[in-house]
């Protein structure tokens, strides 16, 4: 497809990089000359240097024969212009980044009016899986699918584990949970385990099943299980006000600490309920004096990636709280990913996997469509929710019978509701939901993933 992102900031970096690696025909549009030959440099694409709420602009990226404009560029307001403009201009498909808290609350209206396709907010979408984690605060992290009738559940296997030195079959036949090891991460190595995989220390496990049933297997673990009565919030931005709304209609008690004076007065009026202190974060004293050791979810999410890394090192060394890092940049996100510093939450990512399924599903007209899509380590894993078409090759066929392609699961089934882990003798019929689960990225429909 023909696809012109504008801005080319974190997620217009992360969007280049990974549509124009599936294949699509790129041209991105900055007024920053700099960040324009950066990915023209490293990416089969091409650049415009202006701005992109320009029709001249515009133009000169060829929107008259693009499919879809992206507008992520770090103003609201220029975003929905872009759009606007590109709707009218070229009649493509059309998304914005919207960040605004005000607008959030109006987002289906300006959709609406606007004629956009689709509608993103990392901020609002970093701290839904910050909340999930907080739920769950034993998991590394969680992606859901079929509205959530489904998780796919991250876990660090301990030393003390019940898993640990344990095969995939020895698991199932001792805990007897229903429940499927999708996924297991190993120093830098990805695998999809059969039944005689061997489950080490420090793996890192992706558990796919319903709510229920993976609460269920985490007791028979012997792993804690309770969501986290209080957190504390380090920097009052707009992922801090999200979480904090979340938070405290999930009853926890919930306290911000923010360096800006105006800020805490403008979150004193937005939250009520929460406890905002006026001061430093990162200051030692400061965070003792409120409580840092009986807390029991500690989130770092100032502007500074490098402050919220020292802060979560600083709270692992005098708490067991639950530790949640949000990261801006990914230039090292193999490194931060080795500090152990417990869930780290890249917005940019979460946004990439957004709107990359909205790519696929319009790059795609047949059998069935991507519902969901959940990247794993690092990216090297995907997981795709799709809808089943009655016309799908893979409908009424046996799953032991069907040719699948290496290195790819079928993990879990939802036929009208009921959640099914399959096995061999299990069929996916027309309607149904099917998660697969698969090292080879990039799949559009499910009959990708036959030979």
């Amino acid at each position: 497809m023909q696809i012109i992102i504008v801005g080319c900031g974190n997620v217009g970096s992360t969007l280049t990089e990974q549509l124009s690696s599936e294949g699509h025909n790129i041209t991105v549009i900055d007024v920053d000359n700099s960040k324009i030959q950066n990915l023209v440099n490293s990416n089969d694409v091409m650049g415009v240097i202006g701005n992109g709420a320009s029709f001249a602009v515009q133009s000169e990226a060829g929107v008259g024969n693009a499919h879809l404009l992206i507008a992520v560029t770090g103003s609201d307001e220029v975003n929905l212009l872009c759009c606007l403009i590109a709707r009218k201009t070229g009649g493509c498909h059309t998304i914005a980044r919207v960040r605004n808290p005000i607008y959030n609350m109006e987002i289906g209206y300006i959709k609406e009016e606007l004629g956009l396709s689709m509608v993103v907010n990392p901020e609002y979408e970093a701290a839904q899986e910050m909340a999930r984690l907080l739920k769950f605060p034993s998991a590394i992290s969680i992606g859901s699918f079929t509205k959530g009738r489904v998780e796919v559940v991250k876990y660090r296997v301990e030393a003390d584990s019940v898993l640990c030195n344990q095969t995939l079959q020895q698991i199932n036949s001792r805990l007897k949970a229903d429940i499927l090891i999708c996924t297991v991460e190993r120093d830098e190595n990805v695998f999809i385990p059969s039944g005689n995989f061997i489950i080490r220390e420090r793996d890192e496990i992706s558990i796919v099943g319903t709510p229920q049933k993976t609460l269920e297997f985490f007791k028979k673990m012997g792993v804690a299980v309770a969501a986290a009565k209080n957190a504390m919030i380090i920097g009052g931005g707009e992922i801090s006000f999200y979480l904090a709304k979340q938070l405290i209609a999930m009853g926890l008690q919930t306290k911000i600490i923010e360096i800006d004076k105006e800020r805490c007065e403008s979150l004193s009026e937005l939250l009520p309920e929460a406890a905002i202190i006026h001061g430093d974060g990162t200051d030692r004293n400061l965070l003792m004096q409120e409580g840092l050791m009986q807390t029991e979810a500690f989130v770092s999410l100032t502007n500074v990636d490098e402050e919220n890394i020292m802060l979560s090192l600083f709270a692992k060394t005098l708490t067991k709280a639950k530790l949640i890092t949000n990261v801006h940049r990914i230039s090292y996100d193999e490194i931060i990913d080795s500090l152990d510093i417990g869930s780290v939450i890249y917005p940019k990512y979460l946004t990439a996997e957004n709107i990359i399924k909205y790519v696929r599903a319009m790059d795609n007209s047949l059998g069935s469509n991507i519902e969901t899509l959940y990247r794993l380590s690092n990216n090297r894993v995907e997981a795709l929710e799709f809808s089943i078409k009655k016309d799908s090759p893979v409908v009424g066929i046996p799953l032991q019978a069907l040719q699948i392609k290496p290195d790819i699961l079928i993990c879990t089934i939802n036929h009208k509701g009921t959640i099914i882990i399959p096995g061999g003798q299990d069929v996916i019929q027309a309607g149904d939901k099917v998660i697969v689960v698969t090292t080879n990225t990039g799949l559009n429909d499910i009959r990708d993933i036959l030979k």
